[in-house]
């Protein structure tokens, strides 16, 4: 990262469920509107009746009365506080289509290889301590031809807002994610792989703040 990487706190999977426990009883208050745009345009992406998508770091559920009921979907997340909401939100909204949550380290997905036709991960890559790790078990579990959908805020990678992102980065270890997070954290990883490629890459609301990834598994 840009900004002297010594100078960040490194983010852990102790520190991240104990954040997000935290964040458990008010986090959708906090995050559903600012966070609406990217939910949507990864449901939109994903949504095919008769697929089964895998959620990663699926939280309190927002995304999942989203989905089309014909699309199948299993959620996971490191945060046990946080799943409970889920399942009061698959509960309360009825979610037949929901075959299962569970509480699971995305660097060691418990599921055989190509079970999925979609994994999405909306806002989730800047939290985990091991994104590498979590971008390979993605793509290990997903079919070809299948997809891996991502958005998160991506940094900037120069002038003012560079500066204040690193300040913030160094200050924001008890939010559970990297403020600071560059492209090429994503980009280098794909080019080191010949089975993905690339397929949409773009800015989304609010104010371009978010970036939409759409990957292909060749």
């Amino acid at each position: 990262m840009t900004g002297g990487e010594t100078d960040v706190p490194v983010l852990d999977k102790q520190h991240v469920a104990k954040a997000y426990a935290r964040w458990a009883p008010f986090y959708d208050l906090a995050f559903t509107l600012v966070f609406w745009p990217g939910r949507k345009a990864v449901v939109a992406a994903a949504n095919r009746p008769g697929a089964i998508v895998l959620d990663v770091g699926v939280g309190t559920g927002l995304e999942l009365p989203m989905f089309d009921p014909g699309t199948r979907l299993v959620g996971v997340d490191l945060s046990e506080p946080m799943l409970r909401r889920a399942a009061s939100r698959v509960r309360a909204k009825s979610l037949g289509n929901v075959a299962g949550l569970g509480v699971m380290d995305a660097t060691r997905l418990g599921f055989p290889d190509a079970s999925f036709d979609v994994v999405v991960a909306p806002f989730f890559i800047t939290v985990v301590p091991q994104p590498y790790l979590a971008l390979a078990e993605m793509a290990r579990v997903v079919k070809k031809g299948g997809e891996i959908l991502l958005v998160n805020h991506v940094g900037a990678e120069g002038g003012p807002i560079a500066w204040i992102e690193a300040w913030l980065d160094r200050h924001s270890a008890e939010l559970g994610w990297h403020v600071q997070f560059p492209w090429s954290i994503l980009g280098d990883w794909i080019d080191t792989r010949p089975d993905l490629r690339l397929v949409e890459r773009r800015r989304i609301a609010p104010l371009g703040l978010f970036t939409f990834a759409r990957l292909e598994k060749l």
